[in-house]
């Protein structure tokens, strides 16, 4: 059972700061170069507590996390962030243009907290595995904040609109932001116990699938534990939940972009025995782009609504690689159903470990493959030196859930939904 709880954010004051320079977008997704723009911004934004700068002279008691906590503290005692006075839950709308399209949609949703639940329980679903490193580093942070600072992205069955039409309103937003990538944020704080106990209850049947965030979730889970094992064992003690924010499954609005690879440091690499070993799997047209009007990626779309694709960026030139059905079955033979159709299960079971002979292993440590989501990056790394790059198309949110929903899980970075949803427009203090 999905429980949904309103909860008293800490929020921005805008009487202290002004909300564009305070608010960042994920920790995973701050560059250093977005890092460094943000302290710029301003000496109250929220990449000082989530992704603080480490100082040569840091040391056990003195580091980023402790200094983080210190910012929370000194921020909420001089009422730069301030805490509503009553529960709510709130309403979150993103207004974009969905990218290399004229499309300008709309993503609505919610914040609230959910209890936090382990997978076996058969409530929350995962899509991806997660790495110890990134676990640990928001385990540490958590512990000296006791706060969440960025929502967990989940997602919901709500083919109705039935969320949306208990909290959808004309009145002004409470927030409002112009992110760097032109996604316009707005926030509704809904307090009214009606509505509250309206989408409680239409959410009890629900389940949750993780979108974005399963770092942060496991390490919810992981806190929720150990302050369990300290004798904690109340119901309802505050980090038996993590704030969320639910976004129903058929919202038009929710897009997910395709994360191409990028193959280099293979020794041996050699074109032409890429190509012969692939054609055991898959039919290649070279492209010529100098007489084709059409980009490769428009290619590629158009090939995947048939069936798997993928463009081969190699130094020679680009090649378009449609799968060979029968062959890709049988070389995945041992695998479900559902994951034999999905195109980056084919690109890492057949293209990068039987063609190019790249283990799991070197794939999960990042030894050999490096994560793109701008195709014309991924080919411009060919030009300087890396050994074929793979543009993808990107995997259907039906994909995602049916596999998520049977309690599989996807290779690493297999979506990229966008837009992100943007830290520091509510934070959930555990205390």
């Amino acid at each position: 059972m999905t429980e949904i709880v309103p909860f008293k954010a800490l929020r921005y004051d805008p009487e202290h700061v002004r909300l564009d320079d305070v608010t960042t977008q994920p920790y995973d997704k701050i560059t250093p170069e977005m890092q460094s723009r943000y302290y710029d911004l301003s000496p109250h934004n929220l990449v000082r507590i989530i992704l603080g700068r480490a100082g040569e002279t840091d040391r056990e008691g003195f580091n980023v996390y402790s200094r983080a906590a210190e910012y929370l503290h000194d921020w909420r005692a001089a009422g730069i962030l301030g805490q509503d006075a009553v529960p709510s839950i709130y309403y979150y709308c993103q207004t974009f243009t969905v990218p290399g399209t004229r499309d300008v949609v709309e993503r609505r949703g919610f914040i609230a907290l959910a209890r936090l639940h382990d997978y076996a329980d058969g409530v929350v679903f995962r899509h991806e595995q997660t790495l110890a490193k990134p676990r640990a580093d928001r385990l540490n942070l958590l512990r000296h904040t006791r706060a969440h600072f960025g929502q967990i992205f989940m997602l919901y069955r709500d083919p109705e609109a039935h969320v949306e039409g208990l909290l959808a309103t004309d009145a002004d937003p409470d927030m409002a932001v112009l992110d760097e990538f032109e996604v316009l944020h707005r926030v509704w704080r809904v307090s009214d116990p009606a509505a509250i106990s309206a989408v409680q209850q239409f959410m009890r049947d629900r389940q949750l699938l993780i979108a974005d965030g399963h770092h942060r979730y496991e390490t919810a889970l992981a806190y929720r534990n150990e302050c369990r094992a300290s004798g904690n064992h109340g119901p309802h003690a505050p980090h038996e939940f993590v704030m969320t924010t639910c976004i129903p499954m058929e919202s038009r609005g929710l897009v997910i972009l395709p994360t191409h690879r990028i193959v280099h440091s293979l020794e041996n690499f050699d074109r032409e025995q890429f190509l012969e070993s692939a054609r055991r799997f898959f039919d290649f047209d070279r492209i010529d782009l100098r007489s084709e009007s059409r980009s490769a990626t428009t290619l590629l779309h158009e090939a995947g609504e048939k069936g798997t694709a993928f463009v081969a960026i190699t130094r020679q030139g680009p090649f378009l690689l449609k799968a060979r059905k029968r062959a890709i079955s049988e070389a995945l033979a041992t695998l479900p159903p559902g994951q034999r159709e999905l195109d980056v299960v084919q690109l890492h079971k057949v293209l990068l470990e039987k063609v190019l002979g790249i283990s799991e292993e070197a794939v999960r440590n990042q030894q050999n493959v490096k994560y793109e989501r701008d195709a014309f990056e991924a080919i411009s790394q060919v030009r300087q030196g890396a050994n074929v790059a793979f543009l993808m198309n990107p995997a259907h949110i039906e994909q995602v859930s049916e596999i998520a929903f049977s309690g599989e899980v996807l290779p690493q970075k297999s979506t990229d939904f966008y837009p992100k949803l943007l830290s520091g427009l509510a934070i959930y203090a555990l205390d």
